[in-house]
């Protein structure tokens, strides 16, 4: 097998796999993208779980707080649904975001603690 046999037929692997790989993305449905709220998501649960670890939320804050994200991610997924996200879901989403960013602030700045390990 000479050297250009050899690069003509790495050359045909590497095209089939480049057309096969774009067959499969232009076949995937398109999911409608919120990439701010998906931010803001993570920044919330990244508090969340930094007051459960410094003791600065309690146990029934962290799960109320927890049972408020999960509604906000049904709500994404809801908006989702249908393939498109609305200004008015996008919206709605902002506003539930919003109000759960107050809440996490109230219960991490309130005077109630986790009590320690052991007492």
């Amino acid at each position: 097998m000479s050297f250009s046999t050899s690069m003509t037929r790495l050359i045909t692997v590497l095209a089939l796999g480049s057309a096969a790989a774009l067959s499969v993305q232009a076949q995937e449905p398109t999911t409608p993208s919120t990439p701010r709220a998906d931010q803001r998501e993570a920044r919330q649960q990244a508090r969340i779980a930094q007051g459960a670890a410094s003791g600065t939320l309690t146990a029934r804050e962290t799960q109320r707080l927890e049972r408020e994200q999960g509604r906000i991610n049904q709500a994404e997924a809801n908006a989702k649904s249908d393939g498109t996200v609305t200004k008015h879901e996008r919206r709605r989403l902002h506003r539930m975001q919003d109000a759960a960013n107050k809440d996490i602030h109230h219960a991490k700045h309130n005077a109630k603690t986790a009590s320690a390990p052991g007492n």
